[in-house]
This record gives C-alpha cells, sequence and structure tokens, in this order.
C-alpha cells in the first residue's frame, strides 16, 4: 500500500509540473499539404476573437490563398534579415518574440534549420527557449521530421529528412493535433497547385506522395499521436490511482557497429510505446577502437542524447557482467541488443553475449534486433584483435624465425635435441606476447614452414609424411592465437587503466589547486591553469563585471580575443546552464565551446574552451573530462562565494557590535566629565561670590581633572583609529626600561596620589630600541587599569626581569582577578563586562590600545592569574642586540 501511494504522489506531482511547463500545441500532419498551418491560423484567430494575445511570429504560406487571409487582422513580429552568401534572407527574429511575450506564438516549420551565425542551429531549440520564457506557442509538424522515425521513413520512400526533431521535444507538448487528410484528396490537391508548383508536384507524385508511401506515413501519424494519448492516459491514471503496472527501463547496448544508431532509434520506440525511461550503454573493455568505430559511439550516444535518452558508459572486462550489473544497479526490464557475428566456439561453449544473457539474465527481457546488412559485411570481414600490425612488428617476427632456425640448427648438431619444434613453439611464444594477433599468426607461419621444411622428413620439401607435424601446425596456431589474445588484452587494460589513472590525477590536481585557492579569483586563475593543461586548449573563465557583462577572469596558457558569437555563446550558456558554442547545436558558429560553472539558480560563469580550428570535436572521454572539471571549479566557485558571504556576515557582526559599544561607551564616558565640568562651571558661573575660595578651587579643580578625563578618552579613540588603519609610526630610539617605568609611575602618583606602589627593577641597565611615548602609554594604560581595581590598602607591583631573549614587565594587583575563560577578551576594543579596564570611570579601550601598541614592536600583552589573587597583566618585548658605542 505505501508503494502504492508513493506511485500515486508521484503521478499526482509529475501531472501537475507539467501541467504548469507544458505550453507547446503542436499541429501534426502526415505529409505537406494536410492543412497544419489552415489548422494552426484557424484554432489562433478563434483565441484572438476570445481575447487572448496571439502574434504570428512566423508563418509560411506557400503561396496558398486560404491560408494567407487567415493572417489578416493578425499581429505580425517582423522577421529579421539574415546575410547568407550575397544574398539578404529572413528568419524568425527570436529576440524579439522574447521582448514582445505574448500569450500565444505562432511559429511554423518546427524542423526547419536556422541559418549560419544563428543563435541555435534549429528552431525548435528556439521554440524550447520560448517556453522557458513562459511563452505559449503553437508550431506544426509532418511525421517524417521525427527523429525515431527517420530510418523508417527512409524505408518507406527511399528518402532521407535531413531537417529532424527530437522526440524528446516532443514529449513537452500538452496537446498534439492530429491533421489528416486521405491520401486520394492529398494527390488532388497536389495536382491543383495547392501543395506545390505544378513542375514540382509531377516530381512529387512520382516520389514521395506515392498513395502507398502517403497510407503509410498517415499510419505513423496516427501511432505517434496514440503514444502521446498513450502516455497522458497513464499518467492521469496513476494520479487517480488505478492500477497501471510501472513499467521499468529499457536498455540498448551499442558496440560502436554501423547499426548503434539503428539501435539507439528502437530502443526510442519501444520505450515510448513502454511509457518507461530508457538508456544507451557502450562496454569499453579496454581494448583499443579504431577511429570509424568510436565516430560510431559518439554519433549513437549525440542521437540517444537527442532522442530524450541517458548515456552510460561501462567499464570492464566482461560485456555480460557489466550490462547485468548495469541492470540491477538502473532496474532495468529489457535489454536491446544488435544481432552481430559470433565466433563459431564462442557459441559452440556458450561463451556469446547472446548466450550470457539468457543463461544469467532470467528477470530480464532480451530483444534481439536483426540487421542483415551489417552481418553479411561482418562475415566478409576479417578481424584480428589488435589490427594487423606494424613493419617494425613484422621484421622483429621474421628476425625471431631467422634466431629460432640457427639455433634448431645449433641444437641438432650439438645438443642431439629429440623434439627440435620445441624451438620454434618457443619463438611463437616470445612473438605472441609482444605483438599483435596477426603478427604472432605470421610467426607461426613462419616457424611451421621453417621447421617442416629444414627438420621434419622428407627434409627440404614442404611436404607433410608425419601425423604428428599436422599436431605441432595446429599447436602453433593455438599457441600464436591464444597468447596474443591473451597479450593484446592486457595490453588494452593497461591502456585504460593509464587512461583512468590519467584521469583521476588531473582531477585530483584540480582539486588540489582549488583548495589552496583563498577566493573566486585564485580559483578562476586555478581552474583555467588546469583546464588548459588537461586537455591541451586555450582556456579562460568569464565572470560578470561591475557592469554585468560577462569578460575574462582568468587566461592560459594564451591570451585570446572573444568574438561576437563567442560572447553570445557564453551569455546563453550562463543563462540557461547548458552548454553552447562549438561542437554544440547552440550558436556553433562561435570558435569556443562554452561550459556553464553553475546552475540557473546559481550563475558563477562560464568556461570558454578554444580548439584548433581544424581541431574535431571532442571524444567521449575529452568531454566527460571537461564537464567534471567544470563542474568541479564550479563547486569551488560556490565555496568561495559562500566563504566570502560568510566572512562579510560576520565583519559585519562584529562592526555592529562594536558600533553598539562604541555609542554605548560615548554616551558613558563622554557625557559623565562633560555633565561634571558643566556642572562645576554652572555653579562658578552663578555663584562664584558667593562660594568660599577653598569650594571654588574644588569647582576648579573638578573642571580641570574631567577635562583632562576627556583627553585621555579622546586620545585613546585616536590611537585605537591610527592602529586600525595601520598609520601608527614608530619613532624608534634607544632608551632605558628604568626610564620609561619611572614616567608611567610619575603620571599614575598624580591621578592616584595615595596609590601604593611596588617597584622591583633590575639592577643591570636594559636597553630597549622602541618607540618610548608608545611603550610608556602602554604601560600607563595597564597601571591605571590595575590602580582603578586594586583595594586601598593594597600595593600595586611593577615587576622588570629578562626571560631569555625577552624583557617581561609584570604589573600585579589584588583585585577581584579575571576567570580564566574571559583574560583574552579583556583586551577586544569596548570589552562589555565589568572587568579589564571598564571600571566606574574606564572607556574599554584602554587595555586593547595596550596590545596595539605592543604589538607594533614585535611584542605581546597578556592576562594572568596574581600570585596573590588578583591580576597580573605581562608586556613581553624583544630584547634587541647592544647598540655600537659611538666613536
Amino acid at each position: 500500500m505505501s508503494d502504492a501511494r508513493e506511485v500515486r504522489a508521484d503521478a499526482l506531482l509529475s501531472t501537475t509540473r507539467e501541467e504548469a511547463q507544458q505550453r507547446l500545441k503542436v499541429f501534426l500532419g502526415a505529409a505537406p499539404g494536410v492543412g497544419k498551418t489552415y489548422a494552426m491560423l484557424s484554432a489562433a484567430r478563434e483565441l484572438r476573437r476570445q481575447g487572448v494575445d496571439v502574434v504570428v511570429g512566423l508563418v509560411e504560406t506557400h503561396g496558398r490563398t486560404e491560408t494567407a487571409a487567415l493572417l489578416e487582422g493578425m499581429e505580425l513580429l517582423p522577421r529579421r534579415v539574415v546575410r547568407h552568401r550575397d544574398r539578404d534572407l529572413e528568419e524568425f527574429d527570436l529576440d524579439a518574440a522574447l521582448a514582445r511575450k505574448p500569450a500565444v506564438l505562432l511559429v511554423d516549420e518546427l524542423a526547419h534549420r536556422n541559418m549560419p551565425g544563428s543563435r541555435h542551429e534549429r528552431r525548435w531549440q528556439d521554440i524550447a527557449e520560448l517556453l522557458d520564457a513562459g511563452i505559449e506557442v503553437y508550431t506544426a509538424l509532418n511525421v517524417q521530421h521525427l527523429e525515431s522515425l527517420n530510418d523508417q521513413v527512409r524505408r518507406i520512400t527511399g528518402i532521407t529528412v535531413r531537417e529532424t526533431v527530437p522526440d524528446a521535444f516532443l514529449d513537452r507538448a500538452r496537446d498534439i493535433m492530429l491533421v489528416d487528410l486521405p491520401p486520394r484528396e492529398l494527390i488532388a490537391r497536389l495536382k491543383q497547385g495547392k501543395v506545390y508548383m505544378p513542375e514540382t508536384a509531377a516530381v512529387a507524385l512520382d516520389a514521395f506522395f506515392a498513395p502507398t508511401n502517403l497510407a503509410a506515413l498517415r499510419e505513423l501519424a496516427v501511432d505517434t499521436v496514440a503514444s502521446h494519448v498513450e502516455s497522458d492516459l497513464r499518467e492521469h491514471m496513476l494520479a487517480r490511482g488505478s492500477a497501471m503496472p510501472v513499467r521499468r527501463r529499457v536498455l540498448a547496448a551499442i558496440d560502436g557497429h554501423p547499426q548503434s544508431e539503428y539501435l539507439v532509434r528502437v530502443a526510442r520506440r519501444i520505450a515510448e510505446r513502454r511509457g518507461a525511461p530508457w538508456s544507451v550503454a557502450y562496454v569499453d573493455t579496454g581494448g583499443v577502437v579504431d577511429p570509424v568505430r568510436r565516430e560510431c559511439i559518439e554519433a549513437a550516444t549525440r542521437l540517444a542524447r537527442r532522442l530524450g535518452g541517458d548515456t552510460i558508459i561501462l567499464r570492464g572486462h566482461g560485456i555480460a557482467d557489466e550490462l547485468l550489473a548495469c541492470a540491477d544497479r538502473e532496474g532495468v526490464g529489457q535489454i536491446i541488443l544488435g544481432r552481430t557475428r559470433e565466433r563459431p566456439i564462442a557459441r559452440m561453449l556458450g561463451r556469446s553475449l547472446t548466450q550470457q544473457l539468457l543463461r544469467r539474465g532470467i528477470h530480464l527481457e532480451l530483444t534481439i534486433i536483426a540487421t542483415p546488412a551489417e552481418r553479411a559485411r561482418a562475415r566478409r570481414r576479417a578481424h584480428l584483435p589488435g589490427g594487423l600490425g606494424s613493419r617494425a612488428e613484422y621484421l622483429q617476427a621474421t628476425l625471431t624465425t631467422f634466431a629460432a632456425l640457427g639455433i634448431a640448427f645449433f641444437a641438432e648438431l650439438y645438443l642431439s635435441v629429440a623434439n627440435l619444434s620445441l624451438v620454434f613453439l618457443t619463438a611463437v611464444l616470445v612473438v605472441a606476447v609482444r605483438t599483435r594477433m596477426a603478427v604472432a599468426v605470421y610467426t607461426a607461419i613462419l616457424c611451421f614452414l621453417g621447421d617442416n621444411f629444414f627438420f621434419a622428413p622428407p627434409r627440404y620439401t614442404l611436404a607433410i609424411a608425419n601425423a604428428d607435424d599436422v599436431l605441432t601446425v595446429c599447436l602453433f596456431f593455438v599457441a600464436a592465437l591464444v597468447c596474443s589474445r591473451l597479450a593484446t588484452r592486457v595490453a588494452s587494460q593497461v591502456e585504460s587503466l593509464h587512461m583512468a589513472q590519467a584521469r583521476a590525477r588531473v582531477m585530483v590536481e584540480l582539486g588540489q589547486r582549488l583548495s589552496v585557492s583563498a577566493d573566486a579569483d585564485g580559483v578562476r586563475q586555478a581552474g583555467t591553469r588546469a583546464l588548459a593543461q588537461a586537455l591541451g586548449v586555450d582556456a579562460a573563465i568569464l565572470a560578470r563585471d561591475p557592469a554585468q557583462v560577462l569578460q575574462p577572469a582568468a587566461m592560459a596558457p594564451h591570451a585570446f580575443e572573444l568574438s561576437v558569437q563567442d560572447s553570445a555563446a557564453a551569455d546563453w550558456c550562463e543563462q540557461h546552464a547548458e552548454a553552447a558554442g562549438r561542437f554544440t547545436g547552440t550558436l556553433n558558429g562561435a570558435a569556443c565551446w562554452m561550459l556553464p560553472l553553475g546552475s540557473e539558480d546559481r550563475r558563477l560563469g562560464v568556461a570558454a574552451l578554444r580548439f584548433g580550428s581544424g581541431e574535431r570535436e571532442p571524444d567521449p572521454d575529452r568531454r566527460n573530462l571537461a564537464f567534471a572539471m567544470a563542474q568541479d571549479i564550479g563547486q569551488a566557485l560556490e565555496r568561495a562565494r559562500l566563504a566570502g558571504e560568510l566572512e562579510t556576515a560576520r565583519v559585519q557582526g562584529e562592526t555592529e557590535r562594536l558600533r553598539n559599544a562604541l555609542l554605548s561607551s560615548v554616551s558613558h564616558d563622554l557625557r559623565s566629565p562633560l555633565a561634571s565640568m558643566i556642572g562645576a562651571a554652572g555653579t562658578l558661573s552663578s555663584y562664584a561670590e558667593q562660594l568660599p575660595r577653598e569650594e571654588r578651587q574644588q569647582l576648579l579643580d573638578a573642571i580641570l581633572g574631567e577635562g583632562q578625563r576627556l583627553d585621555r578618552y579622546i586620545q585613546n579613540l585616536l590611537d585605537m583609529t591610527r592602529l586600525g588603519h595601520g598609520t601608527l609610526k614608530l619613532n624608534r630610539d634607544w632608551v632605558d626600561v628604568a626610564e620609561i617605568v619611572a614616567a608611567a609611575v610619575t603620571r599614575l602618583r598624580k591621578l592616584f596620589p595615595e596609590l601604593r606602589l611596588d617597584t622591583a627593577l633590575s639592577s643591570d641597565t636594559l636597553l630597549l630600541y622602541v618607540h618610548p611615548a608608545l611603550i610608556e602609554q602602554a604601560l600607563f594604560n595597564i597601571l591605571e587599569n590595575a590602580a582603578r581595581f586594586s583595594p586601598p590598602d593594597e600595593p600595586v607591583r611593577v615587576g622588570v626581569h629578562v626571560v631569555g631573549e625577552q624583557l617581561h614587565i609584570d604589573v600585579s594587583d589584588r583585585g577581584p582577578g579575571i576567570p580564566e575563560d574571559e583574560r583574552a577578551r579583556i583586551f577586544d576594543m569596548f570589552y562589555s563586562v565589568a572587568r579589564g579596564d571598564r571600571a566606574p570611570q574606564g572607556t574599554g579601550l584602554g587595555l586593547a590600545i595596550c596590545r596595539g601598541m605592543i604589538g607594533a614592536h614585535g611584542g605581546n600583552v597578556e592576562a594572568l592569574p596574581g600570585e596573590a589573587g588578583g591580576t597580573t597583566i605581562r608586556i613581553a618585548l624583544p630584547l634587541p642586540a647592544a647598540p655600537e658605542p659611538n666613536p
């Protein structure tokens, strides 16, 4: 029950999502001339009468008056003029449509190929962008333009259709309306000139528009619409909770032979009928793949992606093992195979791929697609693993055979070896394990001929008189085939491992470079260098500048200019989070291949890869590596962005805390002395003559003391500002520590005349190369802080002593002390707890300034517990080398 509810919930979510996203209506016909454009315009006029905002983006009337009449009164979008081969041609203006953004837009001829230099290669890609922008689109399509029907249309009509539309795009359609016309009536319209011009119509009647062709195409159109209706029905039934089996995934296994694209199309049609997801898999066993076969694999995988399927590259030694493991992982219920040439020995031993899958895949449904032409070609083609070999390998095999002949002559004359064929067998083994199978077979033939001609009776003839010699021949060939096969397989696996290790090494190096990059600029520089080195191209990473224009932020190894098409491809790539530019179907006139570094929700830039002008499209390994590296670079940029936002938030929080503390300190520490000064001054101003002389003097002393206190506070703020901006200049000079201590103590006694001070100075002269005034101010701040917290009858102690290469100045009081977890915080500005220097008349800046001043001299300040309670503040300064005496 739980699974059923989950399936129903998924179906409801899927149905709701599709209803919100699907804004495409397709008028589908079996052939040109059935009235698709007429039906589309009629539906549009009805919408316009209902008050819907309808615009005609592009409609081709082909000179049909009844179709042109339906355009009267409709809003027509101006077309874009494209210069091609010294001619001005008109094309659909995608940017104008996006800017106008009507509720419904009519765009005819879905399968049209755009002119070179357009943003997209095909018109269906233009419509996809319109749909993504939220515009509902009406369009028209003939069934022969569907990608999965390409082979069937060619067999029916004998014509290969070049302009095709991926079936996956048709899945985006909310409605598919079948516009049908019986073949008899369509042929009559053709003869009347309502489809093509008379001279063209005559040729079409003998070719594409034959009655049998039209009937077959009509059936394909009906099947396509029926499949779409069945898919919608299945989703709605699942959403309502009706019992309907959930189909499992369909997997097509391709091998790189010319039938691979045919298998992909068949898999698409089967999966569509079953209403199941589908994939295409290729098993890389590590063998050497010739360029023709690799091109077939790439073409098949590109076709699968266009048709809406997933592509999987499996790596392993056993094809059956990898396919079965993939089936278990992906939930595959049906595997589609092409029937190709299978070795007789493999069939006899039950080791063919088909037999293994039948025996071990009990729960799977296997579909074997026969291709007679490919099978006939395979039978005529001799195939030897590893190819035919090079000239150097054949020379090596010949020399090895001559060496075996020499050893055999020597063994017969001096060693009395009974069976000289073992010498030649050894030669075959030596060559087989080092070269290709074809070379090993060549060696086996040479060794047999040499053994039979020189050593087997009757000598010096090629006649075979002994039955044992026949066995020798067989052993030569078996040894050559088995050993060379094993050697070729091992060499291929080693090569495959080297490729995998190279990719892993590239990814590890990229990860290391990205991990040490502190910011986004460092990530871009490291990522650009890694892309350039790994792919052997000129690479650049583009990012938005302050004007929100994509500009190169990093380039390697050479700087290069981006053309207008490159910039357009980069913008589109970032906006849609899909590859664009060269080697793609979008703005492929660009010189660079653009890869997105983020997603549609989080745009982090674009990686631009510029290949050589004559270089072909990268193979799947290089493509996958490029996408993987771009993904890692994008993740590193996202981490850098998050780290930057976190640091900004931390700084903002710290700034806010300091601002609040500053306001609190100013409101208290400025207003208190000002209030005292204003009060004393006001009293003197009003009652100076009535007050005794002693009281007037007390009021004046209060004004002077509070003014000095205010001056110290403002001086502390100025010092803190200079420390924070790094503008505090050090005017160093040689000074005795005793002089600094004496000056600070003298200043303190003026503020606290009754304070007891105990000083313990070294008997030796201790010289420092410092800014004397700053060190005195730092020591004074610490003494003032200790004096405010020390009990009235307890002394404040000052001790100076040398520890190693440092001078320690300890100031100890017997006040309440500071908890251990707060000792480091008392040196923060405006520390708000009533400890540190925040006594009733403190500012919260004294110890912070002290730490800054001492730190500027290369020293440090720390808070320690006192020996008999209270707190000890220690100033540690480095001792300089003694100055040289003046001559």
